[in-house]
């Protein structure tokens, strides 16, 4: 199962670069409306241009549908929908509403097809180190609470990347606490464990991919200290709980051997990715894991609604999530001008 066709050139484009090249999957087409900008990508890549599901199922075994869901405005679901009826298994860009979902967990069964969402972030080189960090230290000790800033874009990959990193998405629970201007403050659980949750809760409608103050940035705390993921490429620190006790005669015990660990310590590269990276190389790599998850399900025979029962409850928690937050401000964003550190210093 190597045959696969990208739905959608938009954000597709990223899945276009993870399929060119040397691998394990060849791109066999491109599906879209006709316009020139999918036009021009088929023939960047020597591939035909697909209007039909028809026409999909008949040169891949694998579509990725990179279209905009129905819960944000667009037909992805029902084109995956189509595309799994027809036999082909399809990876589907987030987010994804509950009942969106459920119709394509049935159609997969029936077919029978095997449908992954795909949130990307969580497949990505820095957070998937993250994730496992964050599970050995969860072995060792309770975690405490989590403290984590998003975008709304992204607030279901946010959820997916904690889901991971905590071992379960249950019981949880959210509050709207302080409903401001550009950060909207969610106080909870997520997965049991305490959750304060600041999210930029705004959308640019001129630009809507945009404008983005931050993607993840999440700190997981215990009894002996927070694992922090600074933003979503890196780097991560771990930052011992800092506690300083006192002797017999009620000075600080400045010889306790824990006072010799660094205040701070980063796990994994120093220097996070080049934006450059990140679009060429580490989101390309993402989609091919993920690729390559869904392939591994279809292998094995798995039942479709193994992962699906996943991200059913990934998707309930996620409108749980964002019906607190409440509808996001619109803005209207002139192209920002990003700082380098030399400005800075």
């Amino acid at each position: 199962m190597t045959r696969v066709v990208v739905c959608g050139t938009k954000f597709g484009q990223v899945y276009l670069s993870a399929l060119d090249g040397t691998g394990p999957f060849r791109l066999t087409g491109v599906m879209a409306r006709g316009s020139i900008r999918s036009a021009a990508y088929a023939a960047a890549y020597r591939v035909p241009l697909l209007t039909d599901p028809d026409q999909v199922a008949e040169v891949a075994d694998l579509a990725c549908v990179v279209v905009r869901s129905g819960v944000v405005g667009g037909q992805g679901t029902e084109l995956a929908e189509a595309l799994l009826t027809r036999g082909v298994h399809v990876l589907q860009e987030h987010p994804m509403h509950p009942d969106e979902l459920t119709g394509c967990l049935r159609a997969a069964r029936a077919a029978p097809a095997v449908h992954h969402v795909n949130t990307l972030y969580a497949h990505l080189e820095p957070v998937r180190r993250f994730i496992d960090t964050a599970r050995r230290l969860c072995a060792l000790q309770q975690p405490l609470y989590v403290d984590a800033a998003c975008s709304v874009h992204v607030a279901y990959a946010l959820f997916d990347i904690l889901g991971r990193a905590l071992g379960a998405l249950r019981p949880w629970a959210f509050t709207a606490t302080a409903p401001g201007t550009p950060f909207t403050c969610l106080a909870g659980t997520i997965g049991g464990v305490p959750l304060t949750l600041r999210v930029q809760n705004q959308i640019a409608p001129n630009d809507p991919d945009a404008h983005l103050h931050l993607l993840h940035r999440i700190t997981i705390g215990t009894e002996g200290g927070g694992l922090t993921l600074v933003n979503t490429h890196g780097p991560i620190v771990w930052s011992p709980r800092m506690y300083v006790g006192r002797d017999a005669q009620d000075r600080f015990a400045t010889d306790a051997e824990h006072l010799r660990l660094p205040s701070a310590t980063l796990i994994g590269p120093g220097e996070a990715p080049t934006f450059h990276e990140i679009v060429t190389r580490l989101w390309p790599d993402g989609v091919r894991r993920a690729l390559s998850d869904l392939r591994g399900a279809v292998d094995s025979g798995q039942d479709p609604l193994r992962q699906g029962q996943y991200n059913l409850t990934l998707s309930r928690l996620w409108v749980d999530a964002t019906t607190a937050l409440g509808r996001p401000e619109l803005l209207v964003q002139d192209v920002p001008r990003p700082l380098s550190v030399a400005e800075l210093t």
